[in-house]
């Protein structure tokens, strides 16, 4: 062969060469947050990941504290060294209670003493109920508060459910309390907002967004706390009906939590992107918290003096405890969260 032939036929080895070391490698490249986290899902979808992203098992057959967990001893001690100022934050709306003859979630009942004083000590007592599931009271759901195909997490089916409430996954494995550390993503100071639209999807390129500008990373046992400035909403525009419109995460948000281990997750409104952008599925994150993952949820937090407190420090981590009743069948409680920093 001539010298320009095995010139060329070299030539030709090496381009081919190289073109398979660069379609190897573009193989081999990460894939980004929004091919990992598609924004398309369907019904088919959740219906997939509710057993892919499925903790049915992880802690046995007989496991109903869930995600619960993964808050070891080590996670509470490693959370109680956060505290370095010792000062403490409520994450609890005040009690809703009916006023001017409108409804409220709380009921409020006592009998307050005459004009005359009495010349023996006398007791004041009132009764307090409260109804907390929806979007006025602040919150715990726990995995029996939703069933899905006649079961709740972990396997045990809807039966479990009687007259007085839930026999299995109820509220008393948080008897003893929650202590974790909390972690804030502030979605309206990533945007650069008061306050995320009526409808505004959250995504999880945006939460690693927010780790990044915060500087932490959400770990095994964290409860994450997603802040859209409800509140700062309602007072400059109204109420916010949020069966109807609400800003939330997307579904695959719920895949990114499982992924990275948290153990509870919690929000100004009920988690959820109202509309959920997913036709014929209502509240995927819900769904997919609740009964797959068995992950408790905080609905309806306050978490503007959080934010404020924790921009003040610069630092978006720290403390969180929580202690809901001792309601046995209770498919949550209404809690007052408290992050000291």
């Amino acid at each position: 062969m001539k010298p320009d032939g095995i010139k060329r036929m070299t030539a030709t080895w090496l381009s081919r060469r190289q073109w398979l070391a660069g379609a190897a490698l573009w193989s081999c490249a990460p894939l980004t947050a929004a091919e990992r986290y598609p924004r398309n899902l369907t019904r088919e979808d959740i219906d997939r990941w509710m057993t892919e992203l499925s903790n049915w098992g992880k802690w046995g057959k007989e496991d109903q504290a869930g995600t619960i967990n993964l808050i070891t001893a080590a996670k509470r001690k490693s959370a109680a060294a956060l505290v370095r100022d010792g000062v403490s934050v409520s994450l609890s709306l005040d009690a809703d209670l009916p006023r001017d003859g409108g409804r409220g979630t709380w009921t409020f009942a006592t009998r307050p003493p005459g004009p005359e004083a009495r010349p023996q000590p006398a007791y004041v007592v009132e009764t307090v109920g409260v109804s907390y599931h929806g979007s006025n009271t602040t919150h715990i759901d726990v995995p029996s508060h939703m069933y899905y195909k006649g079961q709740i997490y972990n396997g045990y089916p809807q039966t479990v459910y009687t007259d007085r409430g839930a026999g299995k996954n109820d509220v008393m494995p948080l008897k003893d309390g929650i202590l974790t550390r909390g972690v804030l993503f502030d979605m309206p100071k990533l945007k650069g907002a008061s306050y995320l639209d009526d409808n505004e999807a959250i995504y999880p390129e945006d939460l690693e967004a927010w780790e990044k500008k915060a500087g932490f990373r959400v770990e095994p046992g964290d409860a994450v706390l997603v802040r859209t400035g409800r509140w700062v909403r309602v007072r400059e525009k109204g109420p916010l009906n949020l069966n109807q419109a609400a800003p939330g995460l997307y579904a695959s948000c719920a895949k990114w939590l499982r992924e990275r281990g948290a153990a509870i997750l919690g929000s100004d409104v009920v988690q959820d992107v109202r509309p959920s952008q997913i036709e014929a599925v209502n509240q995927p994150v819900h769904q997919l918290a609740l009964v797959a993952m068995g992950m408790p949820l905080i609905d309806n937090a306050s978490l503007d003096e959080l934010s404020a407190a924790a921009e003040k420090r610069k630092r978006w981590t720290y403390m969180l405890t929580l202690n809901p009743l001792r309601v046995p069948g209770a498919t949550g409680s209404a809690v007052n969260p408290i992050a000291t920093f």
